[in-house]
């Protein structure tokens, strides 16, 4: 209980102090898994000086995949894209940091590959928007809903990010 204590303690205390307090839900999907992408996606938040704060892979289930992508249940491909989600593994990452939500869009790129820049994750790994590798979510209200479908509270980790004072 005391740990507890003491690291949402240090979670507040870093955030009043750097103003970091945003957290993003990535996840690379499971085209991104077969292709082997998972390491480089995580290098690219990490060099960028993001914080990894969760991270699992996971079998999602169809009840979990029509919760996160809810809004989208009325468009013709939902049943496609439910499908898809559930044909293999996800790696769910949670990364914190400041406007890590916007950062985080830029860095993946545009939904359909053929919009996105070379440099972004979508631009340099995909070309079919069905098959376009990753996810991410895109405002902080549908992260903290994203992140708490995906996660529980204590698999999300408060820790002291030394280089933290070396990026803000």
């Amino acid at each position: 209980m005391i740990c507890l204590f003491l690291s949402i303690f240090s979670y507040f205390l870093q955030t009043a102090l750097t103003g970091v307090s945003e957290r993003t839900f990535i996840a690379v999907k499971p085209d991104g898994v077969q292709r082997k992408l998972v390491g480089e996606i995580t290098h690219r938040f990490e060099k960028k000086g993001f914080k990894l704060v969760a991270l699992k892979l996971v079998q999602a289930s169809e009840d979990l995949l029509k919760e996160h992508y809810w809004d989208l249940r009325s468009k013709p491909f939902f049943t496609e894209l439910v499908s898809y989600m559930n044909s293999g593994p996800i790696v769910a990452m949670v990364w914190e940091g400041l406007d890590v939500v916007k950062t985080a869009r830029k860095m993946l790129g545009e939904t359909n590959p053929a919009d996105s820049l070379p440099g972004t994750i979508r631009g340099d790994y995909c070309v079919e928007v069905g098959r376009n590798v990753i996810h991410g979510s895109d405002s902080v209200l549908s992260a903290q809903r994203e992140i708490s479908l995906w996660f529980r509270h204590n698999e999300l980790h408060c820790w002291e990010d030394s280089s933290s004072r070396w990026i803000y």
